[in-house]
């Protein structure tokens, strides 16, 4: 990813309640929120909500940042509080409808089925190889899923992951082994199945 321009003018700017310099971090960073939303939640309109979710926060807790962590980080924090508040959500209502309605009573057909996934930042000839990789890492824990994101997507140093996380740098790279572990377990036993 690019390196971004010192971000702490504009979010000195937006506590003092300018607009312009809210849309022109918005511009400088949607596609981070946006990208880093998606690896978690896979579907297009559930990031553009989690974007959206997470600049309304931006906008209304400017003046708690601190400036102890780059903006960046703070907004990476941000998104993925958010992103993981969303998907335990989805989980519940998910579990709801599961119990309230497993089959259509008319045809017995299973009412719910995985949606197609397409992630733009990754570019695999084959999306579901793409898909079945984000299955994989949406088994991992939290932490696990965190670390990686960060920085096998969207390309994070594992100082600036552990940043985010507010880890340190070895516990990121012990996220990570274990991830590739994990990973590399759920591939194995998917592709000996197939």
């Amino acid at each position: 990813m690019p390196a971004l321009p010192d971000l702490s003018a504009l979010i000195e700017s937006i506590r003092q309640g300018d607009e312009t310099a809210f849309r022109q971090l918005y511009e400088l960073t949607k596609s981070r929120v946006f990208n880093t939303a998606l690896s978690y939640v896979r579907t297009r309109e559930d990031a553009e909500e989690i974007t959206q979710d997470v600049f309304v926060d931006v906008f209304r807790s400017a003046s708690q940042f601190k400036g102890e962590a780059a903006v960046t980080t703070w907004l990476y924090r941000i998104t993925i509080n958010k992103a993981l508040d969303f998907q335990k959500r989805k989980k519940r209502q998910k579990r709801f409808a599961f119990l309230t309605s497993l089959f259509d009573s008319t045809t017995g057909e299973v009412l719910h089925h995985p949606t197609d996934f397409f992630h733009p930042g990754i570019a695999l000839e084959n999306q579901e190889n793409a898909a079945r990789l984000f299955q994989a890492i949406d088994q991992l824990a939290d932490k696990q899923k965190t670390a990686y994101i960060l920085t096998r997507l969207e390309g994070l140093t594992n100082i600036e992951a552990a940043s985010v996380m507010s880890i340190t740098v070895g516990a990121v790279e012990s996220l990570l082994q274990r991830a590739n572990e994990n990973l590399r377990k759920q591939l194995a036993t998917w592709y000996l199945a197939n």
